[in-house]
């Protein structure tokens, strides 16, 4: 076997201890490992547009939480190595209970999936015994388990829709993107207060400015900011549509209100146009996701070679969440998203 590039004390570390080191020697091509591991291990990379540029160029598929839920249910890969944040991999496991599934740090969590505590969330939903709940993807799997049907931002006005207007409807763990689909669909919904501390960050005032600065520019937002910031955009849209959106448009400048990781792909596929990210109401890079931004190309490669650390979900939660979950793959199947 190839040097890893980590000491053998490490290396008899990992299995007692559950987490990988930081750091890799400088000697190590990381980009020709990471392609040999792939090949040896029969493993397939999944990236979300959030990742880094680097982990998105090394991914087999770069994508939104609807893009790689559908990737993750079809791979003929041995071991998924998710490059993402931890629900994002347990979608992954949810739908893929016999494949391997890794992601490069288990801290890379999520600030909307942890504002909904599913003891909390219990007793929400029982407060309300005559509604469904419809629930972002964004979300633990014990979340998943608790919902009927689970949504994207690229579906969730699809699968809203599908359910008959006389059925009331529990909304969570996003109430920006749920109060957008409701304005949407017309639907009177019942949401849970969380939100993503990145979409939540964009400061109107500064976004106001930088229009005057760049008064040629088109903004374009995800649904999960503030609607005092949705009302400024001149495109909605998932990450996926953002993106696509730039590609046809024939604008040349675009002020973006998501996260940054989206630019690169952004600049990958429209050279010839500029990408402005929306400043936040503060002097930080909180338009970055901290927990995203905590995987690297040092973590993938590590990830990768020692097969940790990996996923593992208890059977009946895994199967009480793969139900909503496939509702929603077979409902957007249908309607050709």
């Amino acid at each position: 076997m190839k040097n890893s590039g980590v000491d053998n004390k490490t290396e008899l570390l990992l299995a007692d201890h559950g987490y990988l080191p930081h750091k890799v020697s400088p000697t190590v091509d990381l980009f020709a490992e990471i392609s040999r591991l792939k090949k040896e291990k029969n493993a397939i990379i999944l990236a979300h547009y959030y990742q880094d540029a680097d982990i998105q160029d090394i991914a087999d598929f770069i994508g939104d939480s609807l893009g790689l839920a559908q990737q993750a249910e079809k791979t003929n890969a041995d071991m998924i190595v998710f490059a993402g944040v931890h629900f994002m991999a347990e979608t992954a496991k949810i739908l893929n209970p016999s494949k391997k599934v890794v992601l490069p740090d288990l801290k890379a969590g999520c600030s909307l999936a942890d504002s909904c505590p599913p003891q909390e969330f219990k007793k929400f939903k029982e407060q309300h015994p005559d509604h469904i709940v419809i629930s972002y993807i964004n979300c633990t799997a014990n979340i998943k388990a608790l919902s009927d049907i689970i949504c994207t931002s690229s579906n969730a006005v699809k699968i809203v829709e599908s359910v008959p207007k006389e059925q009331k409807i529990i909304f969570a763990p996003d109430k920006n993107l749920g109060r957008y689909i409701a304005k949407k669909t017309g639907r009177d919904m019942i949401l849970w207060d969380g939100s993503c501390m990145v979409h939540e960050i964009f400061s109107e005032q500064k976004i106001v400015k930088l229009k005057n600065r760049h008064p040629n520019a088109k903004v374009i937002a995800h649904p999960e900011c503030e609607e005092i910031v949705l009302q400024h955009a001149d495109f909605i849209g998932s990450t996926t549509g953002l993106l696509k959106y730039t590609q046809t448009s024939s604008d040349k400048e675009f002020i973006v209100a998501t996260e940054s990781g989206i630019i690169h792909q952004m600049h990958k596929s429209s050279p010839d146009k500029t990408f402005i990210p929306a400043p936040p109401n503060n002097n930080c890079a909180c338009n970055d996701c901290p927990h995203m931004k905590l995987n690297t190309l040092e973590k993938v490669y590590l990830c990768m070679q020692y097969e940790l650390p990996e996923l593992i979900l208890k059977e009946e939660l895994r199967q009480a969440a793969y139900k909503p979950l496939k509702r929603m793959l077979e409902i957007s199947a249908a309607a050709g998203l």
